[in-house]
Parts: C-alpha cells; sequence; structure tokens
C-alpha cells in the first residue's frame, strides 16, 4: 500500500496563492490609507446676499434725484403682468417683496420676474404679524419662503425683508438679522391696498406725486387693480420731472 499521505504539506495552487497575496495586499493598503470622509460644511453666503446692517432701511440716497418703486404680493396677483409689462417699457427694475405662498401660487409670473432681472426680497411665508410670534416662528418664516423662492427660480431671497403689515419691533429686527436679512420698511405708502375702503386711482397717484422727493421708497402691492391701471401714467410723469426709477439695490 502507498505510505499516507500529510494534507498539511501538499503545494498550493498558483491561483490560490495569487488570491492570498492580494488579498493580504488589499488589507494592508486599507490600513495605510484609510478613507477620508469628507467635511461637511455651511454653504457660504455671498457677498450680496449679507445684510448690510441691522438698522432698518426707509429710504434710499437722497443726494440722488431717484426714486425706489417696491411691490409686496401677499396673495393675489391682479396686476402682476401689468406691473411686469410697465416696468419692461420703461427700461425699470422693480423690487418685489413676496410671501411663499404667493410664489407657490403665482409661480409662472415669478419666473417671469426673476427672468427680467427683477430683485424678490423676503416677505415671509403665511404673511404673518410678526411681533405676535415666537423668535423660532420668525425664523420659519423666513426659511420656508426662502426654501420656496430657491424652488422656484434657484435664487435666495436675502439679503432683505419686509415685515407684512409694517409689523415689528426690536426683537423681531434682531432675529431676521440673525436668520440673515436686514429689514426694508418705505418712505411712502401708496395705500393702493386700500381700494375696497374707497381708494381711487387719483387719489393714490396724488399721494405719490405730491411727496415726491429724492431717495424715497414707495410701497405698492400686486394684489389691487389701482397699481395696474396707474403704473404707466404714473412712471412717465416721474421721468418727465427728471427722476429715475431704479430698484432698491441700485438706489440705496
Amino acid at each position: 500500500m502507498p505510505p499516507e499521505i500529510n494534507k498539511e504539506w501538499i503545494p498550493l495552487s498558483t491561483e490560490v496563492r495569487m488570491a492570498t497575496f492580494l488579498f493580504l495586499l488589499f488589507g494592508l493598503f486599507i490600513v495605510l490609507f484609510p478613507e477620508k470622509k469628507p467635511i461637511i460644511t455651511e454653504p457660504e453666503q455671498k457677498q450680496d446676499q449679507l445684510p448690510r446692517s441691522r438698522e432698518e432701511i426707509t429710504h434710499g440716497d437722497k443726494n440722488k434725484k431717484q426714486v425706489i418703486f417696491t411691490f409686496d404680493g401677499g396673495d393675489s396677483a391682479t396686476s402682476g403682468t401689468k406691473i411686469l409689462d410697465i416696468l419692461e417699457k420703461h427700461h425699470v427694475k422693480g423690487t418685489f417683496f413676496l410671501t411663499g405662498k404667493f410664489i407657490e401660487k403665482n409661480s409662472v409670473l415669478v419666473r417671469r420676474m426673476n427672468g427680467a432681472g427683477h430683485e424678490i426680497y423676503n416677505h415671509t411665508y403665511s404673511h404673518p404679524y410678526l411681533t405676535s410670534i415666537t423668535d423660532d416662528e420668525i425664523g420659519g418664516e423666513l426659511w420656508k419662503m426662502e426654501k420656496v423662492l430657491e424652488t422656484t427660480v434657484n435664487e435666495s431671497s436675502k439679503p432683505y425683508f419686509r415685515p407684512p403689515y409694517g409689523d415689528r419691533d426690536e426683537r423681531v429686527l434682531k432675529k431676521a438679522f440673525s436668520s440673515g436679512y436686514q429689514s426694508v420698511y418705505w418712505t411712502i405708502d401708496a395705500l393702493d391696498w386700500k381700494e375696497s375702503e374707497g381708494e381711487t386711482d387719483g387719489t393714490v397717484r396724488y399721494r405719490i406725486l405730491s411727496t415726491l422727493a429724492p431717495g424715497n421708497i414707495y410701497l405698492m402691492h400686486i394684489g389691487d387693480n389701482i397699481t395696474g391701471n396707474i403704473l404707466d401714467e404714473l412712471f412717465t410723469t416721474i421721468e418727465s420731472k427728471g427722476y429715475k426709477i431704479v430698484s432698491l439695490t441700485q438706489g440705496l
């Protein structure tokens, strides 16, 4: 009978030796060069998205013969198309303060605003009285509008916001600033939003023209008929007096 073979001494095949070598080499590589986890950081804000200061803006540069027209959009877009047509006709860049709900409801109009180069800033998501809600809720309102705008036109609403109803106090302004926003109020409220209370094309037109002064910020609205009715003639009259009509960033 042939002698019993000691299986422990059977030579390994070339394939087995190669597989063993590669396995050991891979293990050595993992030890010497461990996977580096990526460092996740908050995205940097662009310089033009940083608030200039905590001080509220109520007028533009008073040393230049120019005025700023701003348009608030909370829900309805009654005069929206007319406003954009008139801004285009007069080669004016407008400034819009929009709520998140307005953007959701009027996304086509907002895309046109953005495509024409108009400025779009934060008017909160749902238009609440900010002095009656908590700091966290204020932050949430600003954040939600920002996200809706980003989703719709891939733009930020920073660094400016306008408090709904003009309702703000030091606490609101402080919280908004910490969230990346500077408050923009107005010099003259045109009161076009009081259309249902008796304001007319004539009274709103007179209110604006009788207060005309360098640096004025005028508050008008998208949701009424008056603005769309008078804006073309209004711009023509203002320009005939030697004034330039500019956006917020152009006029500060």
